[in-house]
C-alpha cells in the first residue's frame, strides 16, 4: 500500500511561487506539486466546500 504524507499547503505554495517567479521549469513545478499533495489538497478542499454548501441548504 502507498502511504503518502498528508498534503503540505506550505510546500504547495512554495512550488507555485517558484513557478510564478520563473525560478523553476514547469515540469519540475508539476512534480513538486504532485509530491507535496496537490491532488489530495484539491480533493479535500472541494469536499469541504461541497459539505459547507450542503449544510447551508439544510438551514
Amino acid at each position: 500500500m502507498d502511504e503518502r504524507p498528508p498534503p503540505d499547503p506550505t510546500k504547495l505554495l512554495v512550488a507555485w511561487m517558484e513557478w510564478e517567479r520563473g525560478d523553476t521549469p514547469p515540469g519540475r513545478v508539476l512534480s513538486n506539486l504532485k509530491i507535496a499533495g496537490m491532488r489530495e489538497f484539491l480533493e479535500a478542499t472541494a469536499e469541504a466546500q461541497a459539505d459547507l454548501a450542503a449544510s447551508a441548504e439544510l438551514r
